[in-house]
């Protein structure tokens, strides 16, 4: 199997405990999240949906360490508030296992078109859920507003992604949000893999979604693991700032400016990067990247933040 190759079907291996990508020890991420999920009262995936489906949505990352993620899940977890936070569950499972195929054009469009702030960009990936197996082909586009817009299409177990369906869906998606002159990217091959194991964390109107022991792979083989004590913390709402939000900040921490395709930056210390610098430097403390700035490119004052809608 190559290094962005999917596992898919329905028998792909189940994780019956935390797993941390062959780590001889769980990551502490990886504890703080499981601990967080557990401690939660559960919801299924039908009530998360009728809740917060979010597919029209704001999203803001955070990056926080497994201590200070404790402190916040504990708080908005709490069975004792008006409306605490629950953990989605799915057949007794509270985390689960992510694996997704990013693909982009030989020149990385989507990689720079996200890096230079195009309001016109996409990003096009196959998820699999590797603990039921189902596999999703999904677009991601930015809305007239600057929200985040997410179209899917459920892939067949054994399915290439980038079937005529798919690029057909992907055709239609792209003009139906930027219209008939933007360019369909065309020449789409892999060029990112990401695994991390993942919890869910659900109120009214608003999402949390916490991930751990994050690993990217590029088509060369090479690899690089995310920090051991970081979860990559993301609130999803319709755009006001969520009480989440607002308990990140009161911990000191603020939105970073960040994606997980912005990995492909440690993969390749070549690649501008940026805006995402400080981020990466957090994220992937054993990598080396590039301190100058390139054409067209400033590095953001110590402590901005991006504009919140």
């Amino acid at each position: 199997m190559s290094a962005l190759t999917t596992p898919a079907g329905p028998h792909a291996p189940h994780a019956a405990a935390p797993a941390c990508s062959g780590r001889a020890r769980v990551a502490p991420s990886v504890r703080a999240l499981a601990r967080a999920a557990l401690a939660a009262h559960p919801i299924g995936l039908d009530a998360v949906n009728e809740r917060a489906r979010l597919l029209d949505r704001y999203d803001r990352c955070y990056l926080v360490r497994a201590a200070t993620f404790q402190d916040i899940a504990a708080h908005l977890t709490d069975p004792h508030r008006d409306e605490p936070f629950r953990a989605l569950s799915i057949g007794g499972r509270r985390w689960f296992r992510y694996h997704s195929v990013y693909y982009d054009t030989p020149g990385l469009r989507a990689y720079h078109d996200h890096r230079r702030g195009h309001r016109r960009r996409c990003k096009i990936r196959e998820r699999l859920y590797q603990d039921t197996g189902e596999r999703q082909f999904e677009i991601k586009v930015k809305g007239g507003r600057g929200q985040t817009l997410k179209y899917r299409r459920r892939l067949a177990e054994r399915a290439p992604a980038l079937e005529d369906a798919s690029r057909a869906f992907l055709a239609r998606t792209l003009q139906d949000a930027y219209g008939s002159d933007f360019e369909i990217p065309g020449d789409l091959t892999p060029s990112l893999v990401t695994d991390y194991t993942r919890a869910t964390f659900v109120a009214e109107g608003q999402r949390i979604t916490a991930d751990a022991a994050m690993v990217c792979r590029d088509a060369d083989g090479n690899e690089v693991h995310g920090a051991r004590d970081l979860l990559l913390v993301e609130t999803k709402s319709h755009g006001h700032l969520t009480e989440a939000d607002l308990l990140l900040h009161e911990h000191g921490l603020r939105a970073a400016d960040f994606t997980k395709y912005a990995s492909l930056a440690a993969l390749d210390p070549a690649l501008p990067a940026n805006r995402w610098l400080r981020s990466l430097k957090e994220t992937f403390p054993g990598e080396t990247f590039p301190t100058g700035t390139f054409r067209g490119e400033t590095l953001p004052a110590a402590g901005a933040a991006p504009a919140v809608p």
